[in-house]
C-alpha cells in the first residue's frame, strides 16, 4: 500500500469521526458488562442472569443495525449517525436516574443496543471515500473503534467503585454529547454515496448465498469478540476470584489487544487476501479456545485471552475487507446485515458462557464449543474462496487477487 495514496484520497476528518463515533458508542455499548460486576452484586444475579445482562445490549445491537444499515442507504450515513447518537442519550438517562430492579435494567440494556448500531453507519460512512484497494485499511481503522469496548472495561468499574454504577450512565453522557457535536461540525458524506433504493431491492440480498456466508464468519469474528470484551469482566472475577477494579484490568488488556490489531487484519487481507487470512485466523482461534478449556492459571489463561482477542480482532478486519468486495453497490444495507448478525453473536456467546457455567459449574464447556466452531468456520471459508473462484468461469486458479475477492480465470489453452 502507498501512504501517500491513502493521504491524498478520501476525507481523513470523516474517517476520524467514524473512528470516534464507533469508539464513543462501543464503549456504551459493552456499559453493562463493565460494570458487571457491581450490578451482580448489587441485584445478587445468578450466572445465567449476569449471562443474559451482558448479551441483552448485543441482542438490541443486532436488531438496531439492520434499521440503521437501512437508513445509511436511504438518507446518508452522516444523517443516520446524528440520530444515533441522539438516541443514545436516552439509555444513559435513565441508567443513571431510573434502574432500581433488575428488569428496568435489562429495558435500557435493550435501548443501550442503538449504540451497538454505530457499526452500521460508521462503516459505510468511511468506506465511500476511499477506493477499493484501500478498504481493507480504511475499514480497519474506523473498525478500531471497538477499542472503545477498552475504555468501558478499565474505567467503569473505577468509576462504580468511587461514587456507584448509577453515576457511570450519567458521565458516559460526557463524550457521547461531545461525540455528536464533532460529528455534526466535520462528518460529510461521501460524493459518490449510490442512490437510495426501495427496501424490496434489499430483501434481495438477504437471498444471495454470500449473505449468509458473511453472517456465519461475523457471528463468529465480532461476535466472539463483543461477546468475550461484554463477558470478561465478569469471567476473571468468578474464574480467578479478582475483585472488580482488577478484573477491569484484566479484561481490558485482553479487548486492547483486539481492538487495536484490527486495522493489521484488514491491511494484511488488502496484501494476501480475506480468504487466506481467515482459514489462519479460525483455525489459531480453535487451538487457543481448545487451551483455555483446560481452566489454566491466571497467567496462561491471560495470555491465551490475549492471542484469542487479537486473532478475533483481525478477523473482524478480514471479513469486512471482502464484503465491500462482493457487494460493492449495497455495502449500507449488507453492513447492517452482517453487523446484525455479529451483534446475534454476540449475544449468544456471554448467554452460553453463564447458562453452562451455571449448569457445570465450569466455563470449560463454553471455550470448547467456541472451538469447534472456529475450527469449522476454518474449513468453510476454503471452501467458500473456491466457490467464488468457480464463479468467475472456465478453469479459475486462486490467487491472491482471487482471496480477495477478486478473481481471475485461466487464458483458455
Amino acid at each position: 500500500m502507498n501512504l501517500r495514496d491513502f493521504r491524498r484520497t478520501g476525507h481523513w476528518p470523516t474517517l476520524a469521526c467514524a473512528f470516534t463515533y464507533f469508539d464513543v458508542s462501543f464503549m456504551v455499548w459493552v456499559l453493562l458488562g463493565a460494570l458487571g460486576n457491581a450490578l451482580a452484586e448489587n441485584f445478587g444475579l445468578t450466572p445465567a442472569q449476569k449471562g443474559l445482562m451482558v448479551a441483552i445490549p448485543l441482542l438490541g445491537g443486532s436488531m438496531m443495525r439492520l434499521v440503521l444499515g437501512v437508513l445509511t442507504d436511504k438518507i446518508g450515513a452522516r444523517r443516520t449517525g446524528l440520530i444515533g447518537l441522539s438516541i443514545t442519550i436516552l439509555p444513559l438517562l435513565l441508567g443513571w436516574l431510573w434502574v432500581s430492579k433488575f428488569e428496568q435494567l435489562l429495558f435500557v440494556g435493550m435501548l443501550l443496543g442503538v449504540a451497538g448500531a454505530s457499526f452500521a453507519v460508521a462503516l459505510p460512512l468511511a468506506s465511500r471515500w476511499y477506493p477499493p484497494h484501500l478498504q481493507g485499511l480504511v475499514l480497519g481503522i474506523a473498525g478500531a473503534g471497538n477499542s472503545g469496548t477498552a475504555l468501558a472495561t478499565f474505567f467503569g468499574p473505577r468509576l462504580a467503585k468511587m461514587w456507584g454504577w448509577h453515576a457511570v450512565f450519567g458521565l458516559a453522557l460526557i463524550p457521547v454529547v461531545i461525540t455528536l457535536i464533532i460529528f455534526a461540525l466535520f462528518a460529510k458524506d461521501s460524493p459518490t454515496q449510490p442512490a437510495p433504493r426501495p427496501v424490496g431491492d434489499y430483501l434481495k440480498v438477504l437471498r444471495r448465498r454470500d449473505t449468509g456466508w458473511f453472517c456465519l464468519f461475523y457471528a463468529v469474528t465480532f461476535g466472539g469478540f463483543v461477546g468475550l470484551a461484554s463477558f470478561l469482566n465478569i469471567f476473571f472475577r468468578d474464574q480467578y476470584g479478582l475483585d472488580a477494579v482488577r478484573a477491569g484490568n484484566f479484561a481490558t488488556l485482553c479487548v486492547i489487544a483486539g481492538s487495536f490489531i484490527r486495522p493489521i487484519g484488514g491491511h494484511l487481507a488488502d496484501k494476501i487476501g480475506g480468504v487466506k487470512m481467515l482459514t489462519v485466523l479460525f483455525a489459531g482461534v480453535a487451538i487457543l479456545m481448545v487451551g483455555m478449556a483446560t481452566t489454566p492459571t491466571l497467567g496462561v489463561g491471560t495470555v491465551l485471552l490475549l492471542m484469542i482477542m487479537a486473532l478475533l480482532g483481525m478477523g473482524n478486519g478480514s471479513v469486512f475487507q471482502l464484503v465491500p468486495q462482493r457487494f460493492s453497490a449495497e455495502i449500507g444495507v449488507v453492513t447492517g446485515i452482517v453487523g446484525a448478525a455479529g451483534g446475534m453473536g454476540g449475544f449468544m456467546l456471554p448467554t452460553i458462557f453463564g447458562t453452562l457455567k451455571g449448569w457445570t459449574g465450569t466455563f470449560s464447556g463454553s471455550f470448547l464449543l467456541f472451538a469447534f466452531l472456529s475450527a469449522a468456520s476454518s474449513i468453510l471459508i476454503v471452501y467458500v474462496g473456491r466457490l467464488w473462484a468457480i464463479e468467475a468461469g472456465g478453469s479459475v486458479r486462486l490467487s491472491p487477487a482471487a482471496h480477495a475477492g477478486k478473481f481471475e480465470a485461466e487464458p483458455a489453452a
